[in-house]
């Protein structure tokens, strides 16, 4: 029965859903996976290859891993300026979602590789990977976020 049109709504929470997170170069390109549930991502590999391999290193990536979607860093200059990598990196988001029809989304990615160099890491692109998918993940709503508003 209606209550005098006041509608009682449970508190939408975010899906859980798991990512794969790409760190983009033009002869490897790092590979992360994380998800909403524990709201990290952990580093996975670097794929070494170029054209339809790399592609192909990717879909047995996506095969095993079943994401929800795909983050892509993007780089840019410090202030912001995009250059011909922020361009190249754009086109390969768009050929990941070209290729396996998921969503893509974008995360600026400036001074990842610095940061996972000074973590220690010993596979930079994969934990680079990780750091961006960790970014994108710190901005998705929480379900506290939700429950509180």
């Amino acid at each position: 029965m209606p209550d005098g049109g006041a509608a009682h709504r449970e508190p939408r929470l975010p899906r859980p859903g798991s990512y794969l997170g790409f760190d983009f170069g033009l002869k490897r390109v790092g590979v992360a996976s994380g998800n909403t549930v524990l709201g990290s991502a952990s580093p996975l590999r670097t794929v070494a290859a170029e054209g339809d391999a790399r592609f192909a290193a990717i879909e047995g990536l996506i095969r095993e891993w079943q994401p929800d979607a795909l983050v892509v860093g993007v780089p840019y200059h410090p202030d912001g300026a995009a250059h011909d990598n922020t361009r190249r990196a754009q086109r390969f988001a768009r050929q990941l979602h070209g290729r396996f029809r998921l969503p893509v989304h974008e995360v600026d990615e400036r001074y990842t590789t610095t940061e996972a160099l000074s973590q220690g890491a010993r596979d930079a692109d994969a934990a680079a990977a990780a750091i961006i998918l960790d970014q994108f993940l710190h901005t998705l709503p929480k379900a506290d976020d939700d429950a509180a508003a």
